[in-house]
């Protein structure tokens, strides 16, 4: 069966729906509410200072470049539509994946910070019972570590010593 090429009109549509910079224009959020229900808002362009905007550009950049579904420049050498969404977000568009994982790492200490922030916000009482972030027991580990326990035969040194 010979593939179709696609009619003026859906060609003209997804122009109007996404925005050549990247990311979706206002009609593209619009077309998806209407047939999917979908609640899109535009990226966070400007410095993530809300806990609100460091939820949502965290998750995103954490999202799309953590684990990135393609590669960020086609064989041309162009950006992708991937790495173009990064600057509907205000970042800088990612050459390559080492990029990317900057963009991730940005993200995860976004969310870090926004996690901190709604700790803060909960009362005295219900913070110890707080729930541990990875990095939190990432950093428990690595000071446990430092203060490793006397291994047995040096206990057994010593109580030998005492005897003497």
């Amino acid at each position: 069966m010979p593939t179709r090429s696609p009619t003026r009109k859906s060609v003209t549509r997804t122009r109007r729906l996404k925005d050549p910079k990247g990311g979706l224009t206002a009609a593209g959020r619009e077309w998806f509410h209407e047939k999917e229900g979908a609640n899109l808002k535009p990226g966070v362009k400007g410095k993530a200072d809300t806990p609100e905007k460091m939820r949502r550009k965290g998750s995103f950049l954490r999202r799309h470049f953590a684990h990135p579904r393609g590669p960020m420049v086609d064989d041309q050498g162009k950006p992708t539509r991937l790495a173009l969404s990064a600057r509907a977000w205000g970042e800088p568009v990612p050459k390559d994946n080492a990029g990317a994982k900057r963009l991730a790492t940005k993200g995860t200490k976004l969310l870090e910070r926004y996690h901190a922030s709604q700790e803060r916000a909960k009362p005295a009482a219900k913070r110890s019972g707080a729930k541990k972030t990875r990095t939190a027991v990432a950093a428990r580990r690595a000071t446990a570590k430092k203060r490793a326990p006397v291994t047995a035969r040096k206990t057994a040194t010593r109580k030998r010593a005492k005897k003497s």
